[in-house]
């Protein structure tokens, strides 16, 4: 493990871990698997769904996928997947939105790429579609039917909380890789603004990000200087060249905060490539996939927030079936403005006062498969 200082000096952190509750234009139906059991002129009592993603190159995605066709075979669902080219890539889902409408399908679970999707999920609102945003709630809330997600302001919370109590009295020079520079969408401000409120940095506007002071005094004692926000578009690439951005700004970084694993795994390519070990530096992420928390095993990324997404597509799919059989619509979680599908932090560092679970149980759970 990094050799950090462990010293608490937080009170203890809420516990949220829950369980209950290809490429560009890629479409495919499948019930059962595949559109065989389709007649030639349809199937009149067949339900269809369309699953719409970010983006089939990121592995949280394709998890999600998966999630949706184990549903969907289980329920007798004629599932179509689609994917947009790249993380941010709205045209190619909009396409795929209006695809789902031509079709006639009962209900569309999508992430939204950005806020130009809104428009396209309207009118297929308005055409009769129940629409679940999966993982990224829109801004507005209500642009979609309900919400399954992870609480990501939380998410960003526990690792923050957690850097906090890791650090003790030490002090902070903090590179933040995010997702997007030329858009706001909730799970990216969430993510980054949890983390520094978790850290105990002051917020400005919570839903924006690079807004707060730059440098200041953490509650631990010691000080805090924010280098610089970067965009990853959510990718190891992405990542990669926004910790080498950062570093150019100041090479004394030892606290990373990333949107995801695979940026956070480009990060940590970086902070190698310019001679800083695992000592020198924290890396913290968000997502809990097999792959992360088996980074986290290695100590390539110090603590992560583990997600679920396979339960999220789950969730999404037999929510519209029962929506179409009985009329019952899924219903959010009290408080929140969306359904609250679970977080847990991972860490095999454990840090007093904050509550996480090791490597061996999240490879267990790991993005709820």
């Amino acid at each position: 493990m990094k050799n950090h200082n462990t010293r608490g000096r937080r009170s203890t952190m809420l516990t949220a871990f829950a369980f209950s509750a290809a490429a560009a234009l890629t479409l495919t139906g499948c019930a059962g698997g595949s559109n065989s059991d389709a007649t030639p002129d349809g199937d009149s009592d067949e339900i269809g769904v369309s699953l719409i993603v970010k983006t089939n190159s990121n592995p949280f995605f394709i998890a999600m996928q998966n999630g949706a066709q184990t549903a969907a075979e289980a329920n007798g669902v004629n599932l179509t997947l689609a994917a947009g080219k790249e993380d941010g890539d709205e045209d190619t889902q909009i396409q795929a939105i209006e695809a789902a409408i031509s079709k006639g399908d009962a209900g569309i679970l999508i992430t939204p790429n950005g806020p130009a999707v809104l428009d396209a999920i309207e009118k297929a609102r308005d055409a009769g579609l129940f629409v679940i945003a999966l993982d990224t709630v829109p801004d507005p809330a209500d642009a979609v039917d309900i919400t399954f997600a992870t609480d990501n302001y939380l998410a960003g919370q526990y690792i923050g909380q957690w850097t906090a109590e890791t650090l003790g009295d030490g002090d902070a020079v903090i590179g933040l890789i995010d997702l997007f520079d030329d858009k706001a969408v909730t799970v990216d401000y969430n993510r980054d603004q949890g983390f520094l409120n978790g850290l105990g940095v002051e917020l400005g506007d919570d839903q924006v990000n690079g807004d707060e002071e730059p440098t200041g005094t953490l509650p631990g004692g010691g000080s805090y200087e924010i280098v610089g926000n970067e965009a990853s578009q959510g990718a190891e690439d992405g990542g990669r060249t926004a910790m080498e951005n950062l570093l150019a700004k100041n090479p004394d970084i030892n606290v990373v905060y990333t949107i995801n694993e695979p940026a956070a795994y480009g990060a940590f390519q970086a902070l190698e490539a310019a001679g800083k070990s695992g000592d020198d530096v924290i890396i913290v992420s968000v997502d809990g996939g097999c792959a992360g928390v088996g980074q986290v095993a290695d100590g390539i990324i110090d603590a992560t927030s583990q997600q679920y997404p396979v339960k999220m597509a789950e969730l999404g799919v037999e929510a519209i079936v029962k929506l179409v059989e009985t009329g019952e619509a899924p219903e959010t979680s009290d408080g929140l403005d969306f359904f609250n599908t679970g977080v847990a932090l991972v860490t095999d560092q454990p840090a007093e006062g904050v509550e996480s679970i090791d490597t061996t149980e999240a490879t267990e759970i790991c993005w709820g498969e």
